[in-house]
């Protein structure tokens, strides 16, 4: 006699999403065995089977909404075939086929997918560890609700949750926004790339009038480009959503503070008041600085703001000439916002050499009204019409009228939003948390990456620490001890650099040696109008090998991972010289600057190096 499987009290929810269906009509389940996983806007849960038997039928598939009481499924239960041994063993012998078969259709699946899709799905697989050497004391010694917690879902917590789920822990993942992929997915990273990509366009089709082909003024339809931007960011969130419950990660959506060392408190969220764990990987990132006694006035932008503008606006004041500044700089500039940089060092992108920013200076100066660096913001005041900026500095004007400012001078970590003092973890002044190679605070079953947990703040800079956490987590032997990490200034041109500069050679009295190859003598960037364009290679005096590197020009941070790549592995400039190159690329310039350093250069005529 078949029986209803219902759904059960899930609190004061109603219309639930069925976002995965773990079984088909036909399967033989056993009692607690998930049926359907449900996601509402603050969790995900399974559904479990209230009774072992045969799935007779389906009542709800992925996409239905589901409440208390509606009917999943109907099952055939065992107890009422009456069975006695012998038929238990053929109804799991049933069920293993059923098993198997249902394996090779999800095999069979995956040789359908794309690469990505394929790996994606697989990784847990691949990626298991030994069963005996995951550490899973904290379910057997313990009534925690999980072995890791993972604060914050950026790119480096959400990799931690996942690296973390693969190796057979059960993972909770707490995000106090109501999406995952924290600033990175959803209001820096990648929007902003997004809006890069359009800006790039629109110079690029200007830039052919000056060879013969002319296009027409572009007009600008913002709702249809936010909508692109949003449709970009949709997919790549969707994305965790889904990896998510396949690695059944547990994900709660609130605001995570800790109340001792092995609880953490949800502020809103109903059903989940506080959640126990054994360990904890903190991964709440940082937020931009706003400029202390300015006024409080929707038209003075945070990087955020200014990813999400209601129109574009005449004239815009960029407060700040770092990589945001210069990017957001450029998005608005081609977008037809007449704009002015202000930097207080004596040059952009501070950090980067300036051979490498004299082009992007150059180009963008053809952009921006004005780029004024040396300079300070001395004030700012919120007029009805306008915001009236004042500057000190050489060749400025003393006050300026803007209908938006750009406040784009740095970010600041959140180690001291997390109740981080319940827990003794140490946070240092400015908000960080200091760890060690192990990922590790001072408390020693909690963790902590990402921008919270030092510089530089890079989105992978936290994905490689996320896994290194995850992996401790799991009792093995892990450390994030990369030699580099790579910067990239995503304009138009582009900087990227890796490892030792030459500034910061010059400084710390590290002797050098540099191979160099203009992109002028490149075939491949002058068939791409970005003859601008520049390669170079430092190497140790003393042993030769590849110390740092940095590129100028379109698509340089596609190049970069070749030389970081490079330093990790110890390579001097034979290795990446005698490296064939297809012809004809811009990485071809990486292995014509390393010819340069080797004298077997002849792309170019260089004197022998005495």
């Amino acid at each position: 006699m078949a029986q209803e499987i219902k759904v059960p009290d899930i609190g004061d929810f109603d219309a639930v999403e069925v976002i995965e269906v773990l079984v088909s009509e036909g399967d033989t389940v056993d009692k607690e065995q998930a049926l359907i996983t449900l996601e509402s806007d603050k969790a995900t849960l399974e559904v479990p089977s209230t009774a072992a038997g045969k799935i007779t039928e389906l009542k709800i598939k992925e996409g239905d909404t589901v409440s208390e009481g509606d009917v999943i499924a109907m099952i055939e239960a065992a107890e009422a075939s009456g069975g006695d041994g012998a038929d238990d063993k053929s109804s799991k012998d049933e069920s293993k086929k059923q098993t198997d078969a249902k394996d090779a259709k999800k095999t069979d699946k995956a040789d359908k997918k794309t690469p990505d899709q394929a790996a994606a799905d697989s990784g847990a697989d691949r990626t298991r560890p030994d069963e005996s050497k995951v550490d899973k004391s904290a379910g057997e010694d313990h009534s925690y609700d999980c072995d890791v917690l993972v604060l914050g879902s950026g790119p480096g917590g959400y990799t931690a949750a996942f690296r973390a789920a693969d190796m057979g822990l059960n993972v909770t993942l707490v995000e106090r926004h109501n999406v995952l992929g924290g600033v990175c997915l959803n209001v820096g990273c990648i929007p902003s790339k997004a809006l890069l990509h359009s800006a790039k366009v629109i110079e690029d089709a200007a830039g052919m009038a000056a060879h013969g082909v002319t296009f027409g003024k572009p007009k600008i339809d913002l709702d249809k480009l936010m909508e692109f931007k949003q449709s970009v960011i949709d997919k790549l969130t969707g994305g965790l959503k889904g990896m998510a419950s396949k690695r059944k990660v547990n994900v709660v959506y609130g605001t995570g503070i800790f109340a001792d060392e092995h609880t953490l408190k949800i502020e809103g969220n109903d059903d989940h008041q506080q959640i126990t764990f054994n360990k904890a990987i903190i991964s709440v990132g940082s937020e931009p600085v706003m400029l202390p006694g300015w006024p409080e006035d929707d038209r003075i932008w945070d990087s955020e703001a200014a990813l999400s503008p209601k129109e574009i606006p005449a004239s815009l004041l960029v407060v700040g000439g770092g990589i945001i500044g210069c990017e957001i700089a450029n998005v608005y500039a081609a977008h037809g916002t007449r704009v002015d940089v202000v930097e207080m060092t004596d040059s952009l992108i501070p950090g980067a050499d300036n051979d490498l920013v004299k082009p992007l200076a150059k180009r963008m100066g053809t952009r921006c009204d004005n780029i004024w660096t040396s300079t300070k913001v001395t004030g700012l005041k919120a007029n009805k019409k306008a915001l009236k900026a004042t500057f000190e500095g050489k060749d400025v004007p003393e006050s300026k009228d803007y209908d938006r400012v750009l406040v784009a001078v740095g970010r600041k970590p959140n180690g001291k939003k997390i109740g981080a003092e319940n827990i003794g973890v140490t946070v240092d002044e400015r908000g960080f948390i200091p760890v060690d190679k192990q990922c590790r605070t001072n408390v020693d079953h909690i963790f902590a990456i990402g921008d919270v947990s030092g510089e530089p703040q890079l989105a992978h800079r936290a994905t490689h620490q996320g896994k290194t956490a995850a992996e401790c987590c799991a009792g093995e032997k892990a450390a994030f001890d990369a030699k580099v990490i790579p910067s990239v200034v995503y304009t138009d041109p582009e900087v990227a650099w890796t490892g030792v500069t030459e500034a910061q050679a010059k400084k710390d009295g590290i002797e050098y040696t540099k191979g160099a190859f203009p992109w002028a003598a490149s075939g491949r960037a002058l068939g791409m109008d970005a003859s601008d364009g520049n390669t170079k290679i430092l190497f140790a005096k003393d042993s030769g090998v590849v110390i740092g590197a940095g590129a100028v020009g379109t698509g340089a941070g596609e190049l970069i991972s070749e030389l970081g790549l490079a330093i990790e592995m110890g390579c001097d400039c034979h290795d990446i010289g005698l490296t064939v190159h297809p012809h004809p690329t811009l990485s071809e310039t990486v292995g014509m600057a390393a010819e340069a350093e080797a004298g077997t250069l002849t792309d170019l005529y260089m004197p022998k190096k005495k």
